[in-house]
């Protein structure tokens, strides 16, 4: 699958200049997750279900 242009930065990064921030991309049934200050590291994919829960354990916080 081809997810080049498709990766957003994440709503919980702190403004557009901050460097410490996560950047996702999404398919079908996974999220791809990688790190937005070397894009050329591998990604990591989780189930899309898995993202969900983790996104609202995080805005619980």
């Amino acid at each position: 699958m081809d997810i080049h242009g498709a990766w957003f930065k994440s709503s919980y990064s702190n403004g557009e200049h901050d460097t410490d921030c996560v950047e996702v991309a999404g398919a079908p049934d996974v999220v791809h997750v990688r790190d937005s200050k070397d894009v050329r590291r591998p990604s990591f994919s989780v189930p899309r279900t898995t993202w969900a829960a983790f996104v609202r354990f995080a805005s619980e916080r």
